[in-house]
């Protein structure tokens, strides 16, 4: 289904042009309002934000659109993603909103809804907010005795934290641990330390000091390097990146490694497979999980579903096939026991809890499999179709067959720029980068 306003993830944009302005902003609050108004309660809309600059501006706006629409605003402020999804269902609310463009930098922000049960919108209903949106919202202004009213709600941020500390098991704490925590100047500045620190956990905390536009700059999920080097001199037990947002996040072990999502989702579907409460028979994972955590899951007869890239792809497979766990390799990780969205920091308490019950090492704990050795490389083309060329699909299918059986390959169009991604992992490193480099090279000589 083609969409104007909304892409893959809700609407984002550049700050102050396209569809990403205040005017727009008020028009989609009022269209949704609209859209999810349902008899004659009052109607409820959640609105958070992360720490850009430019949330002020939306913040406002978009609750215009919303009161006019007859709909009662909770503002919260700063807080996670995961934070919207949980709001919504725990006040009934029949929308939320979270002001982010997650791990963007800060002159870049956008707009992600969530349904009455929490979810993402559908394709649909995102329709229909555009239909609204480009028919004139004029015609669903609601009179004045039906105006709703917009309130700052203060109690948001503890009922995120009892619920994020709720999720881990009875009778585990964290005493003895220490933990750095990097927030990417985001929305769990303030959440994200409180709930290691409840918990028991010694917190050295960075990224925790916004100024409105040091979102995601060389921190965070995106940028783990300080982070990691943070852990080795303070002699940390583990280390959590969270982005913008906080629905997702990178760790690293105690010698500073990067543990990626793909480690992440082995290592808590693996122990909720051995406690039997790993559902569906497995997890959900994008075609971009790699191929060790497939082999990974197999030797524990754990099966591994593969979707396109995209927390909404693995959200849905899971919804439709029973499974609690999935997410992607970048750091989405959705457990759908807790949470209808990926959430970075119930993820990693998962992970601290099973560090405290096994009395490991993170480096033990979290490293489950070996990679594959994986290469991914981008090919800008200018207009058209270059997979569509004979020359491209001859040399695709020259390399899945040399990987059948020992390998992956993955040619996609990128769904937000004009990019070719050309993914291919195996055993042999020497191959993959040939297969790929050959791909890209006959890509480029017709892009």
């Amino acid at each position: 289904m083609s969409r104007k306003y909304f892409g893959t993830d809700g609407i984002r944009g550049t700050v102050n042009q396209g569809y990403m302005t205040p005017d727009i902003a008020m028009r989609v609050g009022l269209a949704a309002g609209r859209t999810f108004t349902r008899g004659d309660h009052v109607h409820r809309v959640v609105i958070a934000k992360d720490t850009r600059r430019s949330g002020y501006m939306f913040e406002p706006a978009l609750a215009a659109g919303f009161v006019a629409a007859g709909m009662d605003v909770f503002m919260v402020g700063p807080m996670p993603t995961p934070a919207v999804a949980m709001l919504v269902k725990s006040l009934r609310a029949d929308l939320g909103v979270m002001i982010s463009a997650s791990h963007n930098p800060h002159y870049d922000n956008g707009l992600k809804f969530f349904g009455p049960d929490g979810y993402k919108l559908s394709d649909a209903q995102e329709a229909k907010i555009e239909e609204y949106v480009d028919n004139g919202v004029n015609d669903i202004l609601v009179g004045a005795e039906r105006l709703g009213r917009a309130t700052r709600m203060e109690d948001a941020r503890g009922r995120y934290i009892e619920f994020a500390k709720s999720t881990v098991p009875a009778g585990v704490t964290f005493d003895g641990l220490k933990v750095v925590v990097d927030c990417a100047h985001g929305a769990a500045y303030k959440v994200a330390p409180k709930v290691l620190w409840e918990l028991g956990a010694e917190v050295v905390a960075m990224g925790v000091q916004p100024n409105g536009f040091n979102i995601n700059e060389d921190c965070g999920s995106t940028h783990p390097q300080e982070m990691c080097d943070r852990v080795v001199a303070t002699g940390a037990d583990l280390g959590i990146a969270l982005d913008g947002d906080a629905d997702r996040l990178i760790l690293c072990d105690e010698k500073g490694r990067v543990i990626d999502g793909d480690q992440i989702m082995a290592l808590i579907a693996l122990t909720w497979h051995k406690k039997g409460l790993l559902k569906g028979g497995g997890l959900v994972a994008t075609v971009m999980s790699n191929l060790g955590l497939e082999r990974c899951l197999q030797a524990e007869g754990i099966k591994l579903e593969r979707t396109q890239v995209g927390d909404r792809n693995v959200v849905e497979c899971m919804r439709r096939d029973g499974f609690n766990v999935g997410g992607e390799q970048s750091g989405h990780i959705i457990l759908s026991d807790f949470s209808t969205t990926g959430d970075g920091l119930v993820s990693a308490l998962q992970v601290l809890a099973e560090i405290v019950r096994s009395g490991k090492l993170a480096s033990k704990v979290c490293r489950l499999f070996e990679p594959v050795p994986q290469l991914l490389k981008n090919v800008r083309y200018n207009g058209g179709d270059p997979l569509s060329s004979a020359t491209v699909q001859q040399a695709i299918e020259s390399a899945e067959n040399a990987l059948e059986g020992k390998g992956r390959l993955l040619v996609r169009k990128s769904g937000t720029e004009p990019l070719v991604r050309v993914m291919a992992e195996g055993d042999d490193q020497k191959q993959i980068t040939q297969l790929v480099d050959g791909i890209c090279s006959e890509i480029e000589a017709v892009a």
